[in-house]
This record gives structure tokens, C-alpha cells and sequence, in this order.
């Protein structure tokens, strides 16, 4: 039996850094190179450099006007002006000329009167070295212009070569290569189709996107397979090829095929295995000794879930490089955000919290979005990243956190955050919203309906949609407003109506019928989570059918969104599901209407007037936004735009 890793410790990324600094000698590791200036953006200097010429290198006119002899203007006055003569008393010059010999100021043509083509007048004195820029004025040859160890900005380009330094010498450019491993990875590179239990590499290029912004040069191998010896010449291969650094994609952590720590041990001493923060834990930070004939090196294992190795790129790896390049440690402006909605976590870890964010009134509220390590969307949805301490068991809505941006935070004040029911007329009209010429985003947390309408209570979102069924009245919406939000004016303006039914199987093999066919044995169903309108409509029609829901095998399996559910089918994990025509659609599965139900979006009066919202309820007025909606099929645009009253039903 294949023998497990056990984590050393799980240790804070801080700590998990400063050991990294404490092994590494950064002076012997980069060496230093002689590069042209005009290339060097970006690069630190191995020395100080002194200017070799002055600049200017001349006595410069600093305005357009005449050069003169401040001496021969000091009796220049308002009611008894000068008259000079060219050449003698003055000479016209450009911005940037040299002075001429015996002149010492210049004065702006707008203070002069030309009399003749060689005679002006003047009526104020110039005083010496007016409008003059001197020599050395800017810079003065020998003097320090630029220290060590600076990294070099777009303006300290123009400094240099205007001071006659065209070659500098740098610190050597980190390099780096990153080998994806695992027997079920696929190459990017040969556009494969994965199978199941098979998945493509991507993390090579994401972490060559982050190696691309530190300024380092970085490459990567094809998937290296599971398996201790092939793994080892890998790594030995990227020392061999000059690497100041080799990171091993997946393998870190603590499974019986997690090869990287008995690699790195075998050439090197393991400093970290496991940091507390998740995602992210599986980090392994290893320095190569005498054993690899490469020592000194910096031998790094990355999580193999995305956003697990991101924490890890972001956390662990930009300071490391930055330090080893002399660089400052990137930073995100942060801010404060109300969290929308409660949020467990583990004591002892600290948690990385991906959220969508947008200004509602005077603050910033996020919504949590899903959180597995294996979820990259999460990281192309986010707008800004929350850490939850390790010394509490979670946040509570409403509480304020810290959280680091990753747009601009200009950016927020365009940003339309929706909790609520998931449909897919939403991802549309996120589309939409960006393609305007002043392009907005629309953030969505799947939060079911009556999770739409307690985030709007809490005044976290922004809208919220629903399709809320009240068999009762016959009514949507309206009667779990009346209920739950009694004190909030709200504006109910109808998206859809959308067609519900059983996402079942292409083919329907098992000849799903109707609800009644959901208390088989042989079938296995897929749910909505609590607080869902789909849930909700559920209950109704299994109550209405006499069935107990322990009764329906998988009635406790929850998903967030219809096409998570539609998912579910297509995979063989459930045999239906009960979700929008749409999400069926899409996957090019079997569907069993059920009902039709209005999905409304749900708005306090008070943001009706927001541009934002202004934005989104033209959107979804215009004809062709209709023709879309109606295009992903099982939608009907009748009430499409219009806001609804109590008892409109389905019209």
C-alpha cells in the first residue's frame, strides 16, 4: 500500500513566508546582468547610477518670447516702456532653445510689442535667469540619480537616458517553471475533450498570468504523471535548466499519489507543509541542498484545486518574489464591506471569502459566493476577496469585514448586486449589461427566493428575484412580501414567465410522467435548497399529490441553480430534477411540464431612480432583449417589464 504524506504542520501563510526568506540567500541566487535602458521597466538595480551628462546640457529658453540682458531691461516701466533693438538688445527664441550668448532671461511674447521687424518695446524689467531653465537644472553630471535596488519605473527610463546612461546593470530576472502533474490532466495545448474522470490543465497559465505580472519568466512542462521517479527528473530537469524556482502543480497534499514532499525531501529540506488558510492548506515550501546539485533553489508544491492554488500564488508565492527581486510585495487597496448574508467557518483556519461587491446607498455589501477550492468561477465572478479570521467560527450578516478589491473601486458604483432565485435570463442580462458603451456588471448570489427578500430586508442587495407561489391566493410574490417585508416599499417588475417542470434523462429511459412518478423507487431526484421558490413549488405539488418528500429518494440532495440541477441529470447522479425549460434546454435533455410560475424581480422603491436599475429596466423593456429571453426557450415575455400588482396571477 501506497504510503500517505502527513501535514508537518499547518502553519500562517506569514510565517510560511518569513521561513522561505530565513533558507533563501537571494544575493547568490540571482546573479546580475548588463541590459539596454530603454528595456529595463520594470527590472531593480544592482548599483547606484550616476548621471554621465547634465540636463540640460545648455542654458534653455523656458517660454517663447526674446532673449535679453536682464541689465538692459531694469528701467522698463508701465509708462515709460524699453525699446530694444535685434540683435544687439534682443533675439527671438523657441521654448527649449539655447540661450544666446549674452543674454540671460527671456520674456514671454505676450509682454512684448514688436514696433518693427527688428525693434520691440517692454514695459515690466526680467530679472536674471527668468524663464531660464539652466544647466543642470534637472540633472547635474555625476550626481546619484538612481539608487540600488530600485525597481525601475516608465519615468526613471527617461531620467536615465537623458542623463546619457544607455546600458544598466540589473538584478538577474527570476526564473521559474511550473510542472502540472496528475494522470488524469490534459494538456491544453492538444484542445482535448475530457472524459469522464478526466480534466484539463489550466494552472499553468494561471500561474504564468501571475509570474507575468511579478516581472518574472516563467514557463511550463506538459502534465507530468503520477508517479515518484518521473516526478523527480522533472523537477531535477527545471533545476538543471536554470530555474531559480520549480513549482509542481498538485501533489502536496496528503494523498497516497501526493509525490511532491518525498521529492523535495529527497533533494532538499521541506520548510512548510500545510498552511491554515483555506482554500489553500496543501502548500509545500521546500529549499534544494548539495543532494540536487543545484542548491539554494527554491522548490515550491501548489494546491491542484484553482482557487487553492491561487491563495497560494497570492499569499506565498508574490511575496517570496518580490523579496528575491528586491521588489515591494504587491498590495490591493482594501475597504470595508457589509456582508450580506451569514457566513460559517473553521476555527484554526483562516477562510478566503470570494465575493461579489457593489455599493448599495452609502456602503459597500458583498455577498458570499460558493466556496469549494475547485470552483474557478468564483475567482472570474468576485470583486473583491474577505479573510475570515482563524480565532472565530464565521461572520454574521450584516457584519462588517476588510475586504481586498480586484477591480477598481471606482468600479463598485456600476456593479448591480442581486440575491435571490437563480434563472438563467440573468447570466442574459449580465451579458447585456456589459456590452453597453458604458458597461455595467451585474453580480448574482444564488440565495433562493426567500433568501432574495431577507437580503433585501437587510438592505444587501440591490433587487432581488423571485418566483414565490402562494396557492392560497393563487398569487406570486405578493403574499411573502406582505409577509416578510411589511416595512420596505417595494417595486415587483416581472422578468418572465417561465416554464417548470422535471429535467429528466434524453429519452425519459424510466418514463418519468409527472410528481406522482417521484415516490419510484428506481427514481433518483435531485432538490432545490431550502428557501428556493423551486423548493417551495415542490412541497406544493407533493402535497397536493399526497406524497411524503422522505418519500422521493434524493429529495434532501440539494443544488443552488436549475442548471446545477439539469447537471445533476445529465451526469447520471439523479435521474430528474425539477427545474426551468431552459436549464433542459440547454443541456439538450428531456423535460416534463409541470407549471408555469412568474419570476419577478423584487425592488425597494428608493433604488428605482438608481441609474443602475434605470440601466437594467430599460434593458429589459427593448424588443430585442425580449427576442432573447424568448429564444433560450420555455420563457413567456407578456408581462416581460411591467410591474406587477397584487392578484395579477399569471395574467
Amino acid at each position: 500500500m501506497t504510503k500517505r504524506n502527513i501535514y508537518l504542520e499547518t502553519i500562517p501563510p506569514e510565517e510560511a513566508v518569513s521561513r522561505a526568506k530565513g533558507a533563501l540567500d537571494r544575493t547568490s541566487l540571482l546573479g546580475i546582468e548588463t541590459m539596454p535602458t530603454h528595456e529595463a521597466i520594470g527590472r531593480v538595480t544592482a548599483g547606484p547610477i550616476f548621471a554621465r551628462y547634465s540636463s540640460p546640457t545648455f542654458h534653455a529658453a523656458a517660454m517663447d518670447g526674446i532673449a535679453v540682458n536682464a541689465e538692459s531691461t531694469f528701467s522698463a516701466r508701465e509708462d515709460s516702456p524699453t525699446t530694444l533693438t535685434q540683435p544687439e538688445g534682443f533675439l527671438f527664441v523657441n521654448t527649449g532653445n539655447p540661450l544666446p550668448d549674452g543674454m540671460n532671461a527671456v520674456i514671454m511674447i505676450e509682454n512684448v510689442v514688436q514696433k518693427d521687424e527688428t525693434t520691440v518695446s517692454i514695459e515690466a524689467p526680467a530679472f536674471p535667469w527668468q524663464h531660464v531653465r539652466r544647466i543642470g537644472e534637472d540633472i547635474v553630471a555625476t550626481e546619484l540619480l538612481i539608487p540600488q535596488n530600485r525597481e525601475l519605473m516608465p519615468c526613471d527610463i527617461g531620467a536615465l537616458i537623458s542623463a546619457g546612461i544607455y546600458e544598466i546593470e540589473v538584478h538577474e530576472k527570476l526564473k521559474t517553471v511550473f510542472l502540472p502533474t496528475g494522470d488524469e490532466v490534459l494538456d491544453f495545448l492538444d484542445k482535448p475533450t475530457p472524459q469522464a474522470g478526466q480534466v484539463i490543465e489550466s494552472n499553468s497559465q494561471v500561474f504564468k498570468a501571475y509570474a507575468d505580472s511579478w516581472g518574472v519568466s516563467a514557463a511550463w512542462s506538459t502534465p507530468v504523471p503520477d508517479n515518484e521517479d518521473t516526478l523527480r527528473t522533472a523537477v531535477m530537469d527545471g533545476l538543471k535548466n536554470g530555474n531559480h524556482m520549480v513549482v509542481v502543480g498538485a501533489g502536496s497534499s496528503a494523498g497516497s499519489k501526493d509525490y511532491s514532499k518525498r521529492v523535495f525531501e529527497s533533494i532538499g529540506k521541506v520548510l512548510v507543509h500545510g498552511i491554515s488558510v483555506m482554500p489553500g492548506k496543501p502548500t509545500l515550501i521546500a529549499i534544494s541542498d548539495e543532494r540536487s546539485g543545484f542548491p539554494g533553489r527554491l522548490l515550491v508544491g501548489a494546491p491542484g484545486y484553482p482557487v487553492s492554488a491561487v491563495v497560494c500564488h497570492e499569499k506565498i508565492l508574490a511575496p517570496i518574489v518580490a523579496w528575491l527581486m528586491g521588489k515591494s510585495a504587491p498590495e490591493r487597496v482594501t475597504t470595508d464591506v457589509i456582508l450580506a448574508r451569514k457566513t460559517p467557518s473553521k476555527p484554526g483556519m483562516r477562510e478566503a471569502l470570494r465575493l461579489a461587491a457593489g455599493r448599495i446607498g452609502d456602503q459597500i455589501v458583498a455577498a458570499p459566493l460558493a466556496r469549494g477550492a475547485g470552483m474557478i468561477t468564483t475567482m472570474t465572478k468576485a470583486q473583491a476577496v474577505a479573510y475570515i479570521s482563524e480565532d472565530v467560527e464565521g461572520a454574521e450578516q450584516g457584519e462588517t469585514l476588510t475586504a481586498e478589491l480586484l477591480v477598481p473601486k471606482s468600479e463598485l458604483d456600476r456593479v448591480l448586486v442581486h440575491v435571490g432565485s437563480h434563472d438563467n435570463t440573468l447570466d442574459l442580462l449580465a451579458n447585456e449589461l456589459m456590452g453597453l458603451s458604458e458597461p455595467m456588471r451585474l453580480v448574482s448570489s444564488h440565495a433562493g427566493s426567500m433568501g432574495g427578500l431577507t437580503a433585501l430586508k437587510a438592505g444587501s442587495a440591490l433587487f432581488a428575484g423571485a418566483h414565490l407561489f402562494d396557492p392560497e391566493t393563487n398569487d406570486f410574490n405578493f403574499p411573502f412580501i406582505d409577509r416578510y417585508l411589511k416595512e420596505l416599499d417595494v417595486t415587483v417588475v416581472n422578468l418572465a414567465i417561465r416554464h417548470q417542470g422535471l429535467i429528466v434523462t434524453k429519452g425519459n429511459p424510466l418514463n418519468i410522467k409527472g410528481v406522482n412518478d417521484l415516490a419510484r423507487e428506481d427514481v433518483v431526484f435531485i432538490n432545490r435548497q431550502r428557501g428556493a421558490g423551486t423548493r417551495i413549488l415542490l412541497d406544493h405539488h407533493l402535497k397536493t399529490a399526497g406524497i411524503n418528500p422522505q418519500a422521493v429518494q434524493g429529495y434532501d440532495n440539494e443544488e443552488f441553480t436549475h442548471m446545477a440541477v439539469a447537471v445533476n441529470v445529465l451526469t447520471g447522479a439523479a435521474n430528474c430534477g425539477l427545474g426551468i425549460y431552459a436549464a433542459a434546454k440547454a443541456l439538450d435533455l428531456d423535460f416534463v411540464p409541470l407549471a408555469h410560475e412568474r419570476y419577478d424581480l423584487v425592488i425597494p422603491t428608493e433604488y428605482m431612480e438608481d441609474e443602475r436599475i434605470r440601466t437594467l429596466l430599460a434593458l429589459i423593456r427593448s424588443d430585442e432583449v425580449k427576442t432573447k429571453i424568448g429564444t433560450l426557450g420555455g420563457y413567456d415575455v407578456d408581462l416581460t417589464g411591467q410591474v406587477m400588482k397584487v392578484g395579477v396571477g399569471l395574467g
